[in-house]
Parts: structure tokens; C-alpha cells; sequence
């Protein structure tokens, strides 16, 4: 490889690194707007494994806005990115593939709005699929699987 490929496909790797970053970031921050904005014009996201809805980015940031209001606090971690750079075979390095996995504690609301206890927690991996635009790099894929999840009361779920 010479330095110039191999400064792009760092170049590359930052971008999409940052996106997962700004995902975790509009979601915990409840920023619909810029969730939707990561997205291509087709892009769509996956959330059944979690007890979610799929479809395309509007629909799913619509129900992301109603369903997180029941968690007033919440931050996700995504760790262990694995990152893969044109992974269709006629791709000439515009697609890339994200496999992260993720623990995301949340508290729910109150009845008078805030934040109180216990914790819900839950954890497993996501499958982000990228496509390079004019914009840049874009989500076209999110899929959630999630593995565990600690409920209040000590209720324990997993896959």
C-alpha cells in the first residue's frame, strides 16, 4: 500500500468511527434530528431483538422520540469496534462494516419527570453498515442484537 492509500483508509476509519460515536451520542441526547441525519436517504435501522420496531430512519427515530421518553437518563457505551472497509464484491471502498458491542444503562423517568431507580441495563452488539455519499459517510444499515438485559426488581432477561 502506499501512504497516501493507507492515510485514506485511516481517514476513512475516523469517519466512521465518529459516526457510531455520534449515533450513541443522538440517541442518549434524544437529538432525532441529527439520528435521522446519519442516515442515507434509504438507510434504515433494526430494533426488534430489543423489543423495537425496523424500518426507515423517520419511522424508527418517531418511535426512538416515544419510547425513550420512559428513560429520562441514559448512556450508551459501544466498545470492541471492528471495522471492514468495501465488503460487497463490486465495491471499490465506498461500503464498510461496523460490528461493535455496547452497554447502554438507562434510568427511568419518575412520575414527576426526572430520573429514578433502579437501573435498566442492557448490552449486546450492533451491525452498522456504511456507504460512502456526496455527504460523506452515511448509515445505511443498523441492526441491533441485543444479548442481556437487567431489568428493575431483578428481573433478568437474555437471548
Amino acid at each position: 500500500m502506499t501512504q497516501r492509500v493507507e492515510l485514506a483508509t485511516v481517514l476513512d476509519r475516523l469517519a466512521v468511527d465518529g459516526l457510531v460515536t455520534e449515533y450513541a451520542v443522538a440517541v442518549d441526547d434524544g437529538d432525532w434530528e441529527a439520528y435521522q441525519g446519519l442516515f442515507t436517504a434509504d438507510g434504515r435501522a433494526d430494533y426488534r431483538s430489543a423489543g423495537g420496531i425496523e424500518g426507515d430512519a423517520g419511522q424508527v427515530a418517531a418511535w426512538l422520540a416515544r419510547t425513550m421518553r420512559l428513560f429520562p437518563v441514559r448512556q450508551h457505551l459501544i466498545v470492541n469496534r471492528r471495522v471492514r472497509f468495501g465488503v460487497l464484491e463490486q465495491d471499490v471502498g465506498d461500503t464498510a462494516r461496523v460490528q461493535a458491542d455496547y452497554v447502554n444503562p438507562m434510568r427511568f423517568a419518575a412520575e414527576d419527570g426526572g430520573p429514578s431507580e433502579p437501573d435498566f441495563v442492557c448490552g449486546g452488539r450492533y451491525a452498522f453498515a456504511f456507504l460512502r455519499t456526496d455527504e460523506g459517510w452515511r448509515l445505511r444499515e443498523m441492526v441491533v442484537q441485543e444479548k442481556w438485559r437487567r431489568a428493575p426488581h431483578g428481573q433478568e432477561a437474555a437471548d
